[in-house]
C-alpha cells in the first residue's frame, strides 16, 4: 500500500505499475490529481505477438527469452507450436489478443493481412483496450499504416510502425534494426520490447516514416543483390574461384551486405540460403511486394527510381519462373539458368 499525507490526514491507495504514460486519477478532497506513470516502468506483463511466421516466430522466442510472457495468434495453427511449448498462451483469434494483453506486436505479410488483423470482424480493434501500444513490425504501405494509427486512436490505442531489416539470421539472434515510426513520447515504451529483439532501434519520426525508411532500405537491398549475383557470375564466367572473388570484393570498394553477409552463390559461405537450395531467408515473393511499395510511393511522389524499377521487373519474372518461395539471393540462380548454365 502507498501512504499519502493530504490535509492531516492520511489515504491509502494501492501503487500500480501501468503500462504506457497514462494518466492515474485520483480524487482527493474534491481535487484531481494526475499522476503520469511511464510505461518503461511496467514489469514483464503479458505482450500480445499476431504472425509467427519466419520472422514472428524468432522475434516471439526472444521476447520469452527476455522473460516476457507471451499471448499469440496465428492463422495458420502449425505455426504456434513450437512457441506453445515455449509457455506462450496461444488464442484463436486477434481480438482475443487484444482482450488480454494490452502490449501488442504484429508482424505480417502484407497491407491487406495487416488491415484485417487490425480492423477485421476479429481483429485487434474489436476488443482492444484503451491506452494499448500497438506496434506493427510488418513492412507495408505507409498510407496504410497511417490509416491504422487513425482507427486506434479512434478506440483509445496507440499505434506505431516499426519494420525491421536483417532477416532470419537477426531475428533469431535478436539482432534486427527496427525502425520506428510514432509519438515520439511512446518510443521508450515501444524501445523497451523491441530492444529485446533487435540490436538498434531507431525513431524516424511519426507513423509511417519506420515504413519509408524500411522500403528505402529494401529497394537498395534488392538492387545491391541483383549487382552482386551479377558480379559474382561474370567473375565465375572469367575463371574466377567464388570464394576469391567474393574475399577480393569483401576487401575492396565494391563490398556490400550482399556479398560480405548473404552472398547469393552458393558454396562461398556457410549459413546463407544460398547453401541450401534458396530455402528460408526472405522469399522472393516478400522482395517483390516491397519493390511494388517502392514503386508506388515513388509514383506518388513523382521520383524517379529507375533502378528500383529494373529490380522489381526482376523479381517479378522470378516469381513467374517459380522463385517465388526461394530467398531473394535465388536471383543468382535465376541469371544462371536464364543463360542456359
Amino acid at each position: 500500500m502507498l501512504a499519502l499525507e493530504v490535509g492531516g490526514q492520511q489515504l491509502s491507495s494501492m501503487a500500480a505499475l501501468l503500462r504506457g504514460s497514462r494518466n492515474l486519477l485520483g480524487r482527493w478532497y474534491g481535487n484531481v490529481v494526475s499522476v503520469q506513470v511511464s510505461r518503461s516502468m511496467a514489469s514483464k506483463t503479458q505482450v500480445g505477438f499476431i504472425g509467427l511466421g519466419n520472422m514472428g516466430n524468432p522475434m516471439a522466442k526472444n521476447l520469452i527469452k527476455h522473460g516476457y510472457p507471451v499471448i499469440a495468434s496465428d492463422v495458420f495453427p502449425e505455426s504456434c507450436k513450437e512457441l506453445q511449448e515455449l509457455g506462450a498462451q496461444i488464442l484463436d483469434t486477434p481480438a482475443d489478443v487484444a482482450d488480454k494483453a494490452d502490449r501488442i506486436i504484429t508482424m505480417l505479410p502484407s497491407s491487406p493481412n495487416v488491415i484485417d488483423v487490425y480492423t477485421g470482424p476479429n481483429g485487434i480493434l474489436k476488443k482492444v483496450k484503451k491506452g494499448s501500444l500497438l506496434i506493427d513490425s510488418s513492412t507495408i504501405d505507409p498510407a496504410v499504416s497511417k490509416e491504422m494509427a487513425v482507427a486506434a486512436e479512434k478506440m483509445g490505442a496507440v499505434f506505431m510502425d516499426a519494420p525491421v531489416s536483417g532477416g532470419v539470421g537477426a531475428a533469431t539472434s535478436g539482432k534486427l534494426t527496427f525502425m520506428v515510426g510514432g509519438a515520439e513520447e511512446e518510443f521508450t515504451a515501444a524501445k523497451e520490447l523491441l530492444s529485446c529483439m533487435g540490436a538498434n532501434v531507431v525513431y524516424c519520426g511519426q507513423v509511417g516514416t519506420g515504413q519509408a525508411a524500411k522500403i528505402c532500405n529494401n529497394m537498395l537491398l534488392a538492387i545491391g543483390m541483383i549487382g552482386t549475383a551479377e558480379t559474382m557470375n561474370l567473375g565465375i564466367r572469367l575463371g574466377l574461384d567464388p570464394k576469391l572473388l567474393a574475399k577480393i570484393l569483401n576487401m575492396s570498394s565494391g563490398r556490400c551486405w550482399s556479398s560480405d553477409t548473404y552472398n547469393p552463390v552458393p558454396g562461398v559461405m556457410e549459413g546463407v540460403p544460398s547453401v541450401n537450395n534458396y530455402q528460408g531467408g526472405f522469399a522472393t515473393t516478400l522482395m517483390t511486394k516491397d519493390l511494388g511499395l517502392a514503386q508506388n510511393t515513388a509514383t506518388n511522389t513523382k521520383t524517379p527510381v529507375i533502378l528500383g524499377s529494373v529490380a522489381h521487373q526482376i523479381y517479378r519474372m522470378m516469381c513467374a519462373r517459380g522463385y517465388a518461395n526461394k530467398d531473394f539471393s535465388s536471383v543468382f540462380q535465376f541469371l544462371r539458368e536464364e543463360e542456359g548454365q
